[in-house]
């Protein structure tokens, strides 16, 4: 049996590679004939750059930044096999994860990191960016990454704003002059999980916002001063990003990539089934298994099963999806290629237990799925 596993990591616990290898442990213990292929999946979110530089063949380099908080921390991006794509996961630099939980500040917090990286991909030669957007722990639109790649956004006493969305309603004036002029040679896509708009009731404040730690109060204020930065985007650069799919994620990182670095949005899976060549590896699979830590009703929205189901659904291979967490709202995966759900969980037992036997239950489940399939599998 020919058995493709392209699993997501299951963030706090396993990498997509360890969720590969505990699979191919269990798979093994049923069939132990059967050829695994691995490929580590990432939706654009935790995981996605390590993802494109174990496919291409890439390489990781190092840089210290600026985290949310404006701190001095050791960070870094992916080159690809190219030499000159770059892919920057902006949680490693203004990240949920970098942040103690008492310092989740979405008033303070910025993207300057993000633009610090760019820059020094820019020294490095790389012209064309990937940018994983998921993970953030900023509300800022976007506005620090602009300031560190030289645009001034300015008050009304011409001096620059401050940093994090909290400064934003004082934006009068941006001068974008001062940009970096390689950036007009280079191309952006961002790698996106997320469909949400800028602003307003799905928009970045009010979806994102209060697991960043804004209160329902902070919320309000956060989205009126994206409306206004957004109002003086328009004036600047003629693109009104307010409701545009997508330019919400990351708290507006993606809005700002889109008006002034001409950047695109591209759904992350789709990038990284592409990187890994995943068609090609699913096109003579008996069955694909897939996984996440946390399947529910916004997996269908991009998240890796559904993107992994996407294309096994082409060659009529079936997919089962292997969860932590199984919610509401999974039965509309059916509809997109998903066999069947099933959740790692085998007895009860706390998160914290949970995050910690993963690579256990990983392998039990995986096991037992295969003995079920005691019959060779019946394509579609």
């Amino acid at each position: 049996m020919n058995i493709v596993v392209a699993p997501d990591s299951f963030k706090g616990s396993l990498s997509a590679r360890e969720v590969g290898n505990a699979i191919e442990r269990g798979i093994k213990r049923a069939i132990p004939d059967s050829v695994v292929t691995i490929i580590p999946m990432a939706d654009g979110g935790e995981g996605t750059m390590d993802c494109l530089i174990d496919a291409t063949q890439g390489r990781f380099v190092n840089v210290s930044v600026q985290d949310p908080l404006g701190r001095t921390i050791d960070s870094g991006f992916g080159i690809l096999g190219d030499g000159t794509t770059c892919v920057i996961e902006m949680a490693m630099c203004s990240g949920l994860y970098l942040i103690e939980a008492h310092e989740r500040k979405p008033m303070r917090t910025t993207t300057y990191g993000v633009g610090q990286l760019i820059i020094a991909a820019l020294e490095l030669g790389c012209r064309r960016f990937i940018m994983a957007v998921g993970g953030s722990a900023t509300n800022d639109g976007g506005a620090g990454m602009l300031q560190a790649l030289g645009a001034e956004l300015l008050d009304e006493e011409g001096r620059q704003i401050g940093h994090g969305g909290g400064s934003l309603n004082k934006l009068v004036e941006i001068r974008t002059e001062g940009l970096d002029s390689r950036i007009a040679e280079s191309q952006f896509i961002v790698a996106c999980d997320v469909d949400n708009p800028f602003i307003g009731p799905k928009g970045a404040s009010a979806v994102f916002g209060p697991q960043k730690g804004a209160s329902p109060d902070m919320v309000e204020q956060l989205d009126r001063n994206l409306k206004h930065f957004a109002n003086v985007i328009e004036r600047v650069q003629g693109v009104a990003i307010h409701n545009l799919p997508g330019t919400g994620a990351a708290g507006g990182l993606s809005g700002s990539i889109l008006a002034f670095l001409d950047g695109k949005l591209e759904s992350g899976v789709s990038i990284v089934t592409r990187a890994a060549k995943l068609e090609d590896a699913v096109r003579h699979a008996d069955l694909v298994i897939t996984g996440e830590g946390q399947v529910d009703f916004q997996t269908v929205h991009g998240k890796t099963p559904y993107g992994v189901a996407r294309v096994a659904l082409a060659h009529s291979v079936p997919v089962i999806v292997l969860a932590g967490s199984v919610g509401n709202g999974v039965d509309n995966l059916y509809e997109h290629g998903v066999t069947a759900v099933v959740s790692i969980v085998n007895r009860p037992m706390t998160l914290e237990e949970a995050m910690e036997q993963t690579a256990p239950l990983l392998e039990e489940a995986a096991e037992q799925i295969m003995r079920i399939v005691t019959q060779p599998i019946m394509r579609h």
